[in-house]
């Protein structure tokens, strides 16, 4: 059986444990695959929380596109939305990844990429920045607003 090049492709997945990048055929990306290094599953169903570090290799080592989270803990808003970002990672994983950074903690960051108010949410596609959204979500205007930029396919 000869087999189309769409299954040869592959699709780099950075590990949210050990932060090993995975090669995975992109068709096998809801299959639940595991990490090659630490074999824990590359997928969990809720937002991976980064230092500066993980984050710059997650926008450097991706190929999925993602959706971050900036807030901080001190924030109403930002505690009010992570339920609903919570579930999105749930509804958009393998997708897409959901990141959270807080600004607190890394302020360069949040100066870097211009965060002047929280929670933001600014989806990144090949390292870079395709869209953005202040203000608390509900989980229906998360999931438009992640599908509907240009992140992922409807479900």
């Amino acid at each position: 059986m000869k087999r189309k090049d769409s299954d040869n492709q592959q699709t780099r997945v950075v590990c949210g444990q050990c932060a090993a990048t995975n090669r995975l055929p992109s068709a096998r990306l809801g299959e639940r695959p595991i990490c090659g290094r630490c074999r824990q599953p590359l997928f969990r169903g809720e937002p991976l929380e980064l230092d500066a570090e993980t984050f710059r290799l997650h926008l450097r080592n991706n190929d999925l596109p993602l959706l971050v989270d900036f807030w901080a803990p001190w924030c109403g808003p930002c505690r009010a939305m992570a339920p609903a970002f919570q579930a999105a990672a749930a509804q958009l994983e393998p997708a897409m990844r959901l990141l959270k950074l807080n600004t607190e903690e890394y302020p360069a960051l949040a100066q870097k990429f211009a965060i002047r108010s929280i929670p933001t949410l600014a989806l990144f596609r090949g390292g870079q920045e395709i869209a953005r959204q202040a203000g608390a979500l509900l989980l229906p205007q998360l999931l438009q607003f992640a599908r509907g930029a240009g992140g992922t396919t409807p479900a």
